[in-house]
């Protein structure tokens, strides 16, 4: 069975780049399609993949700023064509790969579906995440119609979806009127976890975030709810709203922002936390199992991943509202449960890289 991988873009590594890194191992002999390839922000290891970029690598400043030539980036995909002796397309799609096409008629077209394309979809969102330029978003929002016809159409040809989520399955059923699979992304059960105990961390263990410092993942929930309330707060990562975080963490001395950290002290922190706080709303996300691989239980939004991932009163507790006070009241409630490591690790299994395979390859009918 001859297999082609598409994905999206590859200038940024996060979490559709796991899931392309565990297609490849997969499928080590199947070239990965992209539009755009920035060799010099890909691992090392990557150099020895058959990575095939487009024309598109020639345009000025691409590769930092993406974003505005999103119209181009669809144009593209639609007149994508791959050689004709591949047996399955797998499109790893967040954007407009899910137009790529074969010239083979009998070539099985298998969607990895991170979301339907939040450019066209959730475009305010997605500007303000994004950075777009002011200039450029009357321009940007016109051809958004024209856009969602086009990925309606390309999507009716896709043989089968896979959601990664029951919120991105919902959106597929919502934009394209189709339905789904859900296999979760693989994650690194054995990165950070491995055997742990069944006590729990103490009481005086600090709560712990790790991600990215961007405004949606709501960081500054956690930091104007736990720093009043004098709880250890340790915040992991980078980005761009740093220094908005500094400034209300300030008056807080349980409150700290430890910047990016490498991956050792990353496990360490996992390991010693009381437990994870999640207070933004995310397709998935990977960094709560990552906390569960450990044995930690998750404090969570309950929205979009968290609610496929976290069960309550089990592994974790929902709040329901981005709020101070509803997340203060499952802080409480928290305090109240006694959680099991063993069943939390055992969770986060189900989320294991062994799993995902098995299940791709269940739909594929692999042999």
């Amino acid at each position: 069975m001859k297999v082609a991988l598409v994905h999206d873009w590859l200038n940024q590594l996060g979490g559709a780049e796991d899931v392309l890194e565990t297609l490849h191992e997969m499928f080590p002999a199947a070239p990965v399609y992209t539009s755009i390839y920035d060799r010099a922000r890909m691992p090392q290891a990557w150099q020895n993949w058959d990575i095939r970029g487009s024309w598109m690598d020639k345009l000025p400043a691409v590769y930092r700023k993406h974003q505005p030539y999103m119209p181009v980036f669809a144009a593209t995909w639609a007149n994508y064509r791959l050689p004709d002796d591949y047996d399955v397309i797998i499109s790893n799609k967040s954007a407009f790969c899910i137009g790529a096409k074969s010239a083979n008629p009998n070539a099985r077209h298998i969607c990895y579906c991170l979301t339907p394309t939040r450019f066209i979809y959730d475009f305010d969102s997605y500007a303000a995440r994004e950075r777009i330029p002011a200039l450029a978003k009357p321009v940007l929002r016109l051809m958004n119609a024209v856009l969602r016809g086009w990925e309606r159409r390309a999507a009716q040809r896709v043989h089968t979806f896979i959601a990664i989520s029951r919120e991105v399955q919902s959106r597929i059923k919502t934009y394209y009127n189709r339905d789904s699979v859900i296999i979760y992304p693989p994650v690194d059960t054995q990165k950070f976890g491995g055997a742990v105990s069944n006590e729990s961390s103490a009481q005086d263990a600090p709560f712990f975030i790790a991600s990215r410092l961007l405004p949606y993942k709501r960081i500054d929930l956690a930091i104007e709810t736990l720093g009043p309330l004098g709880l250890p707060l340790l915040i992991a990562g980078a980005g761009r709203d740093r220094d908005r975080l500094d400034q209300l963490a300030a008056p807080y001395p349980n409150v700290k922002l430890l910047g990016r950290v490498s991956d050792a002290e990353l496990g360490r922190l996992l390991n010693q936390c009381r437990a994870f706080i999640f207070p933004g709303l995310e397709d998935f996300g990977i960094a709560p199992i990552q906390a569960m691989a450990c044995g930690k239980p998750v404090i969570a939004f309950a929205g979009g991943g968290a609610l496929d991932t976290v069960i309550e009163g089990k592994t974790g507790i929902l709040f329901e509202q981005q709020t101070r006070e509803s997340l203060q009241n499952a802080l409480a409630k928290f305090s109240e449960v006694r959680f099991a490591p063993v069943e939390i690790r055992a969770q986060a299994e189900m989320f294991s890289i062994a799993r995902f395979k098995q299940q791709i390859l269940g739909v594929m009918n692999y042999e």
